[in-house]
């Protein structure tokens, strides 16, 4: 019997959304993350290749990670160690796996000078017997950790910098604690249903997704963009009695009736960025009673989410000041974060300026 020109794969893409036949489209193209790596050094052949050697074993350790994540139940990955990281969080397994391997990938690879990572109490430099590279590497290296055992969503942080000091001399603090405005690239890995990588180097943002096949990304959400408004909020409401009152006020506006708005809330800052990039939506830290100067992590959380949302047409600002435009004055300095469509996020911003001046 002949085969049917409509067989079930034909009905199946003739099924399919236009959004997703357009990335299927873009998989069956073959455009990787490889390839965009080697067209972006193109552009900038001032780096030498530097930069591209770093994205690309920032790739290799999240191809690691992500292997290892998937099959943490069947290697008895999850829990705890037993040890409290210097933010007095229990040490997950998995944390300390993905940790060191971002670390062993990057070392010894000529491309960095330091690595500073959520989980470490000071800065990891580069050893003696490898060169010190030109680019400073930050990281939360799996943020949502505490979502490990329960299998939700979670997923690796990082902001990349130039470094001040001369290439191949010691690195020092000063090197890595820079304002959000000299990022030079910055991105988040998710390890949920997939994995996905979404990346900017200063030109846009586009996601990256694993194929687990051939162990390697390709290009499936070209040019993300954030629309000026949305209806969708995401926020830990169990907070609410440590809010301002015009924070609490706001949110209390868009949940009367009428308004429109939906909140969508998983407790993972990669996981509920990632969605309301895609999906459009504003992501609220603001400070608490408990913790005034807020508690998101400015250096390797707040920072990149903040070059990635700008990037992308959207906002970040910790209710008072654009977030970029703030400089860590400690490895692990903590902010507020108001970040998403710019619409809403101003808006946010302006009534808490106003709280403040009154």
């Amino acid at each position: 019997m002949s085969e049917h020109p409509t067989a079930p794969e034909a009905h199946e893409d003739a099924a399919m959304p236009p959004e997703g036949r357009r990335r299927l489209e873009q998989f069956e193209e073959g455009i990787t993350l490889d390839r965009f790596i080697t067209e972006t050094a193109q552009a900038h052949p001032e780096n030498k290749g530097k930069f591209s050697a770093l994205l690309r074993q920032i790739s290799l350790a999240s191809r690691l990670v992500s292997a290892r994540v998937n099959r943490a139940g069947l290697l008895g990955m999850f829990g705890d160690t037993g040890d409290v990281n210097v933010q007095g969080e229990f040490v997950q397994k998995l944390d300390e796996y993905a940790n060191n391997a971002f670390k062993r990938a990057l070392d010894h690879a000529g491309c960095v000078c330091a690595i500073a990572s959520e989980e470490d109490e000071g800065p990891y430099y580069v050893p003696e017997r490898f060169h010190s590279g030109r680019y400073v590497f930050c990281m939360d290296p799996l943020d949502g950790s505490s979502n490990i055992d329960v299998n939700a969503t979670i997923g690796t942080i990082f902001a990349v910098y130039r470094r001040q000091s001369p290439e191949g001399t010691p690195a020092s603090i000063d090197d890595i604690l820079r304002p959000g405005t000299e990022i030079v690239a910055a991105g988040y890995v998710v390890y949920g249903s997939g994995t996905m990588m979404v990346l900017s180097t200063g030109e846009g943002v586009n996601g990256f997704t694993l194929d687990p096949s051939v162990g390697e990304f390709f290009l499936s959400h070209p040019d993300i963009r954030l629309k000026p408004e949305c209806k969708l909020y995401s926020v830990n409401e169990g907070y609410a009695s440590s809010w301002t009152p015009a924070f609490r006020g706001w949110i209390e506006g868009v949940k009367a009736p009428g308004q429109g708005w939906s909140q969508r809330y998983i407790g993972s800052l990669v996981a509920d960025f990632h969605r309301n990039l895609l999906k459009g939506g504003i992501f609220l830290y603001p400070p608490t009673k408990k913790n005034p100067e807020g508690k998101l992590r400015l250096l390797y959380e707040a920072l990149p989410l903040a070059f990635l949302a700008e990037q992308a047409g959207g906002a970040a600002t910790n209710g008072h000041q654009r977030i970029l435009e703030l400089c860590p004055d400690a490895l692990h300095a903590r902010t507020g974060l108001i970040i998403g469509n710019s619409g809403p996020v101003e808006e946010v911003t302006a009534l808490l300026r106003a709280e403040l001046r009154s």
